[in-house]
């Protein structure tokens, strides 16, 4: 039931809803237009595919996170090196260092997406109001091709209310469309999601051939995600448990290839057409040549100490590299679990038939944060990301990156159920969630009770999840981002080689000053040009 979207196919395209202007015309001129997309399953799909390339813009690949870099690097596992005023660089730090600086303006242009979603939710409501208008097709592909629009006005609309809690509301009754219109409540805006995610989940295929649609898994699965959210962990259990026909890829390092067994949700691109530029962000600096590319952001030692050692569990003393003098003593890199070998480079390691040197003077560097002002490819905490990175990527025959973005996979969706039975007091149903999770990587677990089982959960999602998009929310939704990114620095290891080809470890501050998340940040505010055309509004009392 993995589906798949191939990029090619998205822009075979040939129809597009063609009474998308910003003034809505509910009885266009070109509704002989309109009455052919809706005439023939093969024109609606094609006229639908327009809409597939929201799983892109919601993705890591792209910027639908946050336009200043990954939501990562407001946390305390993921550090940008760089000092120019840009995205992927310091405006990252500048919103982890909070301060006057996080105005409405501010925040809605880099972690605010208002308008550019209610575009899209426009559009997906105008397929609606124009499939009950003019198909001709029998009763079966309307109700299915409602599915597929309903799964991304569902898929939008999370988005919407994750950051903004309160929104507006539009379905496909077009009459309803005005620029004056109230906020619903937050219960509101998750009993939308909810429905149109169940229609979804009621209503399309449950096939391992989905011929590249979405599927009734992939409408069950973002369901069990936005009913954390929604703290409705009944429903978040229900949905998890009918995600059915997935299973985990015996190796963790599989899980993020094209035909990965648990791949639920998987936008792919191609080197001609649609293509992103994640491994020029990320990709060790070496990889370019002479550092002109890559390493814009890293992993923190604190991510680092996050995973386990390798089949025994639990972790290993960092203190002798909390050394601020330095310490030759090797790193325990080679005992640790097999996600952190699938997640980080570190120094050493073997990376396309060569050896990762991320040391002063090596061939992937090293820099001083905020010192050494531009990188230009060089660390700036001893690591580099390795998960998601595309090992084969050659940038001399091909400067775009092609890897597949799985937007959704079956291992948050056994962390997920192991949430919500958490709550449910089903401490069974979530404790042989997180088995089946570390089972995969070869680690011990014993069953847990109360705190410590939620500790677990948080644990899991941490590691399972790093770099995938989740941590900065799922901190946010638990109402720990407050306390646990203020008043902290994020750490890194400066390495230097020694004449005899050991190396020198010191314990470095990557950030020079204490970040810090205030609470009003828990809530995005509402852009001004909406409290200007709207005079139903106020501007959440946070933001005030």
């Amino acid at each position: 039931m993995r589906t798949k979207i191939v990029t090619t196919l998205l822009l075979g395209a040939f129809l597009v809803f063609t009474s998308c202007s910003d003034s809505l015309d509910l009885d266009p001129t070109n509704s002989i237009s309109d009455k052919l997309a809706w005439s023939k399953v093969e024109y609606a799909e094609l006229a639908i595919n327009n809409f597939y390339h929201d799983i892109n813009y919601y993705g890591n690949f792209h910027n639908g996170q946050s336009t200043a870099g990954m939501t990562e690097g407001f946390t305390d596992i993921f550090k940008y090196g760089a000092m120019n005023y840009n995205s992927h660089a310091y405006i990252p730090n500048e919103l982890a260092y909070g301060g006057s600086v996080l105005t409405v303006s501010y925040v809605s242009v880099y972690l605010g997406n208002w308008k550019t979603v209610y575009t899209k939710v426009r559009r997906i409501n105008e397929g609606l109001y124009n499939l009950k208008k003019y198909s001709t097709m029998n009763e079966a592909d309307n109700i299915r091709l409602e599915a597929e629009m309903r799964f991304f006005r569902a898929l939008n609309y999370f988005d919407l209310v994750k950051r903004y809690k309160q929104v507006i509301i539009y379905d496909d009754d077009l009459t309803q469309i005005n620029t004056d219109k109230a906020l619903s409540s937050e219960a509101e805006g998750w009993d939308f999601v909810q429905t149109d995610l169940e229609f979804a989940g009621q209503n399309l295929r449950i096939s391992p051939e989905a011929h590249g649609r979405v599927t009734s898994g992939a409408a069950y699965a973002l369901l069990s995600r936005a009913m954390l959210y929604a703290e409705r962990w009944d429903i978040a259990k229900s949905a998890a448990e009918k995600v059915t026909g997935y299973e985990l890829t015996p190796n963790f390092v599989d899980a993020f290839k094209s035909n990965s067994s648990e791949a639920i949700l998987q936008y792919s691109y191609d080197k001609s057409a649609v293509n992103h530029n994640f491994d020029n962000y990320y990709a060790p600096g070496g990889d370019a040549g002479n550092n002109t590319t890559g390493g814009y952001g890293t992993p923190t030692q604190e991510m680092v100490e996050s995973f386990e050692l390798a089949t025994t569990g639990g972790f290993p003393d960092w203190s002798p590299w909390h050394n601020e003098q330095g310490t030759s003593d090797a790193p325990p890199y080679a005992q640790l679990e097999p996600r952190f070998q699938a997640t980080v480079l570190y120094n050493g390691v073997v990376w396309k038939g060569r050896t990762i040197e991320p040391y002063v003077g090596g061939t992937d560097g090293w820099a001083s944060w905020r010192d050494d002002a531009v990188p230009a490819g060089r660390t700036t905490t001893g690591y580099y990301l390795r998960k998601l990175v595309d090992e084969s990527h050659d940038f001399v025959a091909l400067t775009a990156s092609t890897q597949p973005w799985i937007a959704i996979r079956y291992a948050e969706v056994l962390l997920n159920k192991a949430e919500a039975c958490y709550h449910l007091g089903d401490n069974a149903g979530a404790n042989a969630a997180i088995r089946a999770i570390r089972s995969r990587v070869g680690l011990p677990y014993n069953d847990k009770t109360g705190d410590a089982l939620m500790a677990a959960i948080r644990q899991e999602r941490k590691v399972e999840l790093a770099y995938e998009g989740q941590y900065y929310w799922d901190m946010k939704r638990w109402k720990l981002a407050e306390s646990a990114f203020t008043g902290i620095r994020v750490h890194g290891q400066k390495i230097e080689k020694n004449a005899d080809n050991t190396f020198t470890y010191t314990y470095v501050d990557c950030d020079k000053q204490n970040r810090n998340f205030p609470s009003k940040m828990y809530q995005i505010p509402l852009p001004i040009d909406e409290l200007n055309n709207n005079t139903l509004v106020q501007q959440y009392p946070e933001w005030r």
